[in-house]
């Protein structure tokens, strides 16, 4: 990270001074009442979608939840994190961890050269990255729209990127953009926030421990053998290199995502089908082919059950 960024984000705060002197974490600064959930209104200046804090050091953070999406990234040090009252998470240089709206949190004791920051994030704010990245990528649909939403299948990501450059650029312009707040500053920071997103679903791998659910990393495999190999994608492989039953596996999707492996597979393949469309002068069959199907009446009928028209009609329409 740029030296003088860091630096910038390693000067002692005025609530971290007043806990050198004895003190402990000011809840007032965060929440109201007798619950300790942080609120955005009290993070976040009326009338924006996202800001950003450094981490507050030298005392423990208590568990708390909050009513906003939280994307923490690791400048320096590390930060040891308490999940739903079970997982346990050690944040590491590099590495970024998003909690949804209603994850438990607690965070062991930072030390001066711990330096983190929070990005405190709307749900709205995702908007922009939902309209950049589309709707046809069902992973990201599925983690993005539990972070939002605070669903129980995703309360939490760990993304283990410290070596991928290009998000360590993106993840320190978006600091930048957020501290200096120049003109225009909220655009740039969603459309920022986006190309992060969208580059972070290329590297779902890099997930440990996604979810408080035991059969999240299963569904998280399983979504990705969707996203990455639609064409030939198969349940039964996936369910056997994790060592569980096709069965099992494919009931945890449907608990997770609402939908069957099947009906998943065949919404990425229509909206596959739907953009060879828009965007090629493909022959209808062989964009079926392309999709997954070697039955060109079948392909009709699923086309025509999502979209209401045939292929052809709606190549025509555009």
């Amino acid at each position: 990270m740029d030296d003088e960024l860091l630096r910038r984000l390693a000067r002692i705060t005025r609530e971290e001074r007043a806990i050198l002197h004895g003190g402990g974490v000011d809840k007032t600064l965060y929440a109201s009442g007798g619950v300790f959930r942080v609120d955005a209104e009290k993070m976040i200046e009326r009338g924006r979608l996202m800001s950003i804090r450094p981490h507050t050091r030298f005392a423990p953070f208590p568990r708390h939840s909050h009513n906003y999406v939280e994307i923490m990234y690791m400048c320096k040090g590390k930060t040891v994190h308490r999940i739903n009252g079970d997982a346990c998470v050690t944040l590491r240089e590099g590495e970024l961890l998003f909690l949804n709206r209603h994850a438990s949190h607690a965070i062991q004791r930072a030390e001066a050269g711990d330096i983190a920051v929070n990005f405190i994030i709307l749900p709205q704010f995702f908007d922009e990255a939902f309209q950049l990245m589309g709707m046809d990528n069902v992973l990201a649909q599925f983690l993005l729209g539990e972070l939002r939403a605070g669903g129980a299948a995703v309360s939490y990501l760990h993304f283990r990127v410290r070596e991928v450059r290009p998000v360590q650029n993106l993840v320190e312009n978006l600091i930048w953009t957020t501290v200096d707040e120049p003109a225009g500053t909220c655009r740039v920071g969603q459309v920022t926030m986006g190309l992060l997103l969208m580059l972070l679903m290329q590297y779902t791998d890099h997930i440990d421990a996604p979810a408080a659910g035991a059969g999240s990393p299963l569904v998280v495999a399983a979504l990705r053998e969707i996203e990455t190999n639609y064409r030939t994608a198969s349940l039964s492989e996936v369910a056997a290199a994790h060592h569980v039953s096709v069965s099992y596996l494919s009931a945890e999707v449907k608990r997770a995502t609402g939908s069957t492996f099947k009906q998943l597979l065949c919404q990425k393949r229509m909206d596959a089908a739907a953009r060879m469309l828009r965007e090629t002068r493909l022959p209808v069959q062989e964009i079926c082919a392309a999709v997954g199907y070697d039955n060109t009446s079948y392909f009709h009928r699923l086309f025509r059950a999502q979209y209401g028209i045939t292929p052809k009609e709606y190549r025509a329409r555009l």
